[in-house]
């Protein structure tokens, strides 16, 4: 923020983000909220995307300091400006995150009410504080000279001129091809599905010693294996803040019922545990015994079948469904017209099916997990939320020109709205990629798998909106007003 708007602007930014982490980890101690991973990745993913709503702030505001505006007046016109477009982006952001928290379980609600309430005090601190700050000093004559641009950003997409809506077909047929391509490979390969859709074993173990669940998973891997070499999906999750319960999930040998495939896991549990310092049981019988605590044991047991699997497959699938038709209906009121709504939801179908098709080709080829659980669904319906947000932007600033320039030829509207919106668009996915990197390489391979889903929806979503929202919008209200006026005649 301090390289591309200058540091009095950027440093206002940052503490409007300090503002903001400081709210949402008060909100959540208020709740007594158990602070996980996935908790903490809800908090600094809604951090990168609050910075979406400085970006825009500030680059209306240097359009209006161009038009020759001053300082106090171009920032009360940005403010104004960019509060639609603020104000949807982030209420489809929490549609998305309601219908996390409503459709997901345990971590996914963590991550769910983290991102709601990041949102919410985001759209204060960016939309409310900071105008406060900046109109206090400025009443007192002060920043009346502020800058907006860094030797960086001066010329940085502006003034561009690109003929977007000339380039439809090309990119139409690139998202074909896309979408082809991803459909043999889904045939072919298939998708590496967890216990949560296969069904399996769980669980849940009392440790000797607090340790990470990473830990647990690096023990466990491959321990697990069929006569034919197969290696079953393991999954291991913390339960509860002590790190020592954890909850051990398999889906080995799921089509037996046979009491000695129990037996035959539990032995493989104790002695990977046993090897590894964690458990420090004398046997596998006392391990068993959930009264014996003391040295590890296994608490709990349970079955999963494939039918509660088919069920929770289900549930993810109408969740993801129930995401597009939401915002589908909200942009439709927001904006008034159907073109908008079908632009957003077949880029956003893109998105999901370009997400879902690099797992598809790449799981068993990266080396980290490509497994599709209920965290991955949590992550394609992020990666809904968040790609809306830009196309909201887009078409806020297209219904914009539309308004003010109904002379003007709609293709023209629309290459100028793209254009104009380009430079925000780029620097605000740049932002949250950084983010996302850091999650990434730092979050622990528990949320690997979650952060690389949102890095490839981040870069496809941005893409989506320039190359296939936008122009099916334009297609669909093109054709419109093409009715509209044959109807006339």
């Amino acid at each position: 923020m301090v390289v591309m708007y200058n540091f009095i602007p950027g440093m206002m930014a940052n503490f409007a983000l300090l503002i903001n982490l400081f709210f949402t980890l008060g909100i959540l101690t208020s709740f007594q909220a158990a602070l996980t991973m996935p908790g903490i990745a809800g908090m600094v993913l809604s951090l990168g995307m609050a910075v979406d709503a400085n970006v825009l702030i500030y680059e209306r505001t240097k359009e209006e300091l161009r038009k020759g505006l001053n300082v106090k007046d171009a920032l009360k016109a940005g403010y104004g400006n960019a509060f639609s477009a603020i104000f949807d982006s982030n209420l489809t952001s929490i549609i998305t995150g309601i219908i996390l928290y409503v459709f997901g379980t345990g971590p996914i609600r963590g991550f769910a009410t983290t991102l709601i309430i990041g949102i919410c005090c985001s759209f204060f601190t960016a939309v409310y504080l900071t105008r406060l700050i900046y109109e206090s000093r400025l009443k007192k004559d002060k920043w009346l000279n502020l800058n907006f641009v860094t030797p960086v950003s001066r010329n940085l997409l502006q003034g561009t001129k690109i003929g977007f809506m000339n380039m439809y077909r090309k990119s139409f047929t690139v998202a074909a091809i896309l979408v082809v391509g991803f459909g043999i490979c889904f045939g072919v390969r298939g998708l590496s599905k967890s216990i949560d859709f296969t069904g399996g074993r769980n669980y849940v173990v009392k440790l000797e010693k607090a340790v990470e669940p990473e830990q647990v998973r690096e023990v466990l891997a491959g321990v697990f294996k069929t006569a034919d070499g197969t290696v079953a999906n393991t999954s291991v999750i913390a339960l509860g803040t002590d790190n020592m319960t954890i909850r051990i999930s398999t889906n080995y040998k799921i089509e037996s019922n046979d009491p000695k495939v129990d037996d035959e896991i539990e032995n493989i549990l104790f002695k990977a545990l046993s090897d590894a310092g964690m458990v420090t049981q004398k046997s596998v019988d006392v391990f068993k015994n959930p009264d014996v605590r003391s040295g590890g044991s296994i608490i709990s047991s349970q079955k999963v079948g494939p039918s509660v699997a088919k069920d929770i497959t289900h549930g993810a699938i109408i969740s993801v469904i129930i995401a597009l038709a939401a915002i589908f209906l909200y942009i439709l009121v927001r904006f008034h017209n159907v073109a908008f709504s079908v632009g957003s939801v077949v880029a956003l179908a893109l998105d999901t099916i370009i997400v879902l098709g690099l797992y598809s080709l790449l799981w068993g080829i990266v080396p980290f997990s490509l497994e599709i659980d209920q965290t991955f669904i949590g992550a394609v319906l992020t990666v809904i939320g968040y790609s809306i947000n830009d196309k909201v932007v887009v078409f806020d600033r297209i219904r914009e020109n539309l308004g003010l320039y109904k002379k003007r030829d709609i293709q023209v509207t629309f290459n100028n709205s793209l254009n104009e919106t380009l430079a925000r668009t780029i620097n605000t996915s740049a932002s949250t990629l950084l983010v996302l990197l850091c999650i990434f390489i730092f979050g622990g391979a528990s949320i690997r798998s979650f952060s690389f889903a949102m890095i490839i929806g981040v870069v496809v979503g941005t893409l989506s909106s320039i190359f296939v929202a936008a122009p099916i919008a334009y297609l669909t209200l093109g054709k419109k007003i093409k009715e509209n006026v044959e109807e006339s005649k």
